[in-house]
């Protein structure tokens, strides 16, 4: 069976789940593994002068998958028009996870789920929970790098839930 539509957890209503450090204090056993590995990207060793943003414009959840997707979909375009002169940071993590009490239908379904007694559900994804203003991948950049940095950023956008938009900072 596949993923849940987002739509089911696209706003923050739910509170903020994660594994504990402690077993006795934890109720998820186990997280989902992360689809983001890598967080750095390009020549992270050089100074750049000027920084380009995409920042999240409403209060969302964004998924794992989705952050690795716009991801995949920014590096590309920036080692395309750059090459290896860029140095790109995902600023978001995915700490939350995303629960799913399962209800399936059907003859005899009453028999196999519970309903609303243990409820609390199992761990099916993770998400990051963004906040208005906050940064969710920041590239630096040279001056002649910010056309070619705004318009990568901006490739991100469909692929990400809610409103978010591309700021340009030189120091």
């Amino acid at each position: 069976m596949g993923e849940r539509k987002f739509k089911c957890y696209r706003k923050v209503k739910r509170a903020y789940t994660r594994k504990s450090r402690f077993k006795v204090k934890g109720y998820i056993k186990a997280v989902p593994t992360n689809k983001l590995v890598k967080f750095n990207f390009g020549d992270n060793k050089r100074t750049f002068p000027h920084k380009v943003y995409l920042v999240s414009k409403e209060k969302i959840q964004v998924r794992h998958n989705a952050l690795e997707s716009a991801r995949t979909s920014v590096v590309r375009r920036l080692t395309k028009a750059l090459g290896r002169d860029y140095h790109m940071q995902v600023r978001s993590y995915p700490h939350h996870v995303l629960r799913e009490n399962k209800m399936i239908t059907g003859a005899g379904a009453d028999r196999m789920q519970t309903g609303m007694q243990r409820s609390f559900g199992r761990a099916m994804g993770l998400a990051a929970q963004l906040k208005v203003g906050t940064p969710i991948f920041c590239v630096y950049c040279n001056k002649e790098g910010i056309p070619s940095a705004r318009k990568a950023l901006l490739s991100a956008n469909p692929k990400l839930p809610g409103r978010s938009a591309v700021e340009v900072d030189t120091k």
